[in-house]
């Protein structure tokens, strides 16, 4: 004999039965009108952003800082490089502008053709006894602040020339803040040596001193 269900039904003994939940409904996936456009717009883990808004933290909207600050602040994230390349160094520094390394990024990528409207020399590659007066020159013509960046080996100590023909270190003609080693140094490395001038410069450390105003000499060159 069989034993109908609906007598023996645990509601029919005072129990109450226990509701199942509602199944919550699955976000609905925007369309993509553009078919460009990414498949998924946020992580599965990542709670979506809201839209944004102008509004002014809670915490309040007040800024404390110096103007020496904000000023060294501003030149570090706007140097303009010199165009001033001597040897193979210039091809790894050209390198670095391009969309692979993209110097744009810390806002050094606005090479000028004049000295008058730059700030920061790349001595990218040796540098002869002929052409140490041209360096000493350019130098002279860019305006107060203004920084040097050794780029590479033979920049920095002569590298592998070491003969009469070529200066052992442009520090020699011009003070240099940031030595970048290498041979010849990678486009990465350029850009670390410019994050560290960049840090010199937020950090208000001065250059270091100037050595033709030490040895008392105007020019360095074949005719000195």
């Amino acid at each position: 004999m069989g034993i109908d269900s609906k007598e023996h039904t645990p509601g029919a003994l005072g129990t109450a039965r226990p509701e199942t939940p509602l199944m919550t409904a699955a976000p609905q996936v925007p369309e993509r009108v553009n078919p460009w456009a990414p498949v998924q717009y946020y992580s599965n883990t990542q709670t979506p952003r809201g839209p944004h808004s102008l509004e002014a933290p809670h915490s309040g909207n007040i800024l404390l800082t110096q103007v020496s600050k904000l000023i060294d602040w501003g030149r570090s994230a706007s140097l303009w490089p010199a165009t001033f390349g001597l040897a193979c160094c210039a091809i790894e520094m050209m390198s670095a502008s391009a969309s692979r390394w993209d110097i744009s990024r810390f806002g050094a990528e606005v090479f000028r053709a004049s000295p008058r409207q730059a700030d920061l020399m790349i001595v990218a590659g040796r540098l002869s006894v002929k052409m140490a007066p041209v360096l000493r020159h350019i130098y002279d013509q860019m305006p107060e602040p203004k920084w040097v960046l050794a780029m590479g080996a033979c920049a920095s100590c002569g590298g592998v020339f070491n003969n009469y023909a070529i200066i052992q270190g442009v520090d020699k003609i011009v003070p240099v803040d940031v030595y970048v080693p290498g041979c010849p140094p990678t486009p990465d490395m350029l850009l670390q040596g410019l994050n560290l001038l960049q840090e010199k410069i937020r950090k208000h450390i001065p250059n270091p001193p100037d050595p033709l105003k030490i040895s008392g000499q105007t020019y360095l060159g074949s005719e000195d």
